[in-house]
C-alpha cells in the first residue's frame, strides 16, 4: 500500500499519517516511513539533537498493525488505541532514518484488538511493544 492507498484504509491525514507504505506480508504487517527532519514532532525535540519522541514511534506501530485489519476498517470505522504495554525504547530515531515496523495480532476480540510490533533502522532494533486498540464507530 502507497500511501494514498493508506488514506483509504486509516483516518490520519497530513502530518499525522506516518507511513510511507505498508503491507500485509503473511499476516505480518510491513511498513515504512523515512523521516524527513521537517516534521512538527521534531521542533523542539531536541534543538540541535533531533530525536523522534517514544510516542510517535508508538504511533507508527499502530498504524503499521491497521494494515492487518483492512476488512474491518470499512468506512466510518475509527482504530483508537486502548493500551501500550511492555515497551521499550532501544536505539534514537533520527533524521534521515528510515524506521520498518513489523507487527502481528496476537489476538481479537472484537472491537477489540491485540498486538505486538517493533521498529528498526536498518539491524538496530528501535523499539518493542505490545498493545491493543478498538475499532469503534467515527
Amino acid at each position: 500500500m502507497d500511501r494514498q492507498q493508506l488514506m483509504n484504509l486509516l483516518p490520519h491525514r497530513d502530518a499525522m499519517l506516518l507511513l510511507d507504505d505498508a503491507e500485509n506480508q503473511n499476516g505480518e504487517a510491513v511498513g515504512h516511513y523515512t523521516v524527513r527532519g521537517d516534521e512538527f514532532f521534531l521542533q523542539g525535540h531536541f534543538p540541535g539533537n533531533p530525536i523522534v519522541p517514544g510516542v510517535i514511534l508508538c504511533e507508527i506501530l499502530a498504524q503499521s498493525a491497521c494494515v492487518l485489519l483492512s476488512d474491518v476498517l470499512t468506512e466510518g470505522k475509527l482504530p483508537v488505541y486502548t493500551g501500550l504495554n511492555g515497551v521499550k525504547f532501544r536505539s534514537p530515531v533520527r533524521p534521515g532514518d528510515t524506521i520498518e515496523t513489523r507487527c502481528r495480532l496476537k489476538r481479537s476480540k472484537p472491537p477489540f484488538y491485540f498486538a505486538e510490533g517493533t521498529a528498526s533502522v536498518g539491524d538496530q532494533l528501535c523499539v518493542t511493544a505490545e498493545f491493543s486498540f478498538a475499532v469503534t464507530g467515527a
